[in-house]
């Protein structure tokens, strides 16, 4: 097996770029750049498209043959299902903090809460993007907390 040549990691045949610090693996051919062969998408393409549309495509690439014999695939998908699961929750739970300080005399609270609401959206749209990106580059790219879950789910 290779190993990298940046930080020595053991790399798996068919990536691009090392999984453990995301240098592009030398000597990678064109070939290579389109992973293993699953059909009519390529294993990048179907861990990015696990994300587009959260729960849905994820539990599609969990359950369609060959795509949930992947490990790639899978990881992706299974981490697309709780970074939705992590987004809904937090959109409940500001969902009743902002119902709540609307109704108490503290309205002004409200707006804060909805304005930080806004900005915490934007962070979900932005680790979305950076997720599908890293699903396109080859890269296993761990979220805190979410991440070692999915792996661990993914095998």
């Amino acid at each position: 097996m290779p190993y990298c040549s940046q930080c020595g990691a053991q790399l798996v045949e068919h990536i691009v770029f090392c999984t453990v610090c995301g240098r592009r693996v030398e000597g990678a051919s064109s070939a290579q750049a389109r992973g293993p062969d699953l059909g009519a998408l390529t294993a990048n393409v179907a861990g990015l498209l696990a994300y587009v549309l959260g729960f849905i495509t994820a539990i599609f690439f969990l359950v369609v043959e060959p795509y949930r014999r992947d490990p790639f695939v899978r990881f992706h998908a299974y981490q697309s299902i709780f970074f939705s699961v992590a987004y809904l929750v937090a959109s409940a739970a500001f969902g009743i903090l902002t119902t709540l300080f609307f109704g108490l005399p503290l309205a002004p609270a409200g707006y804060v809460i909805h304005l930080v609401w806004t900005f915490v959206q934007l962070g979900f749209l932005a680790g979305w993007i950076v997720l599908m990106y890293k699903a396109y580059t080859y890269e296993r790219f761990l979220l805190p907390y979410i991440g070692p879950w999915a792996a661990r789910e993914a095998g």
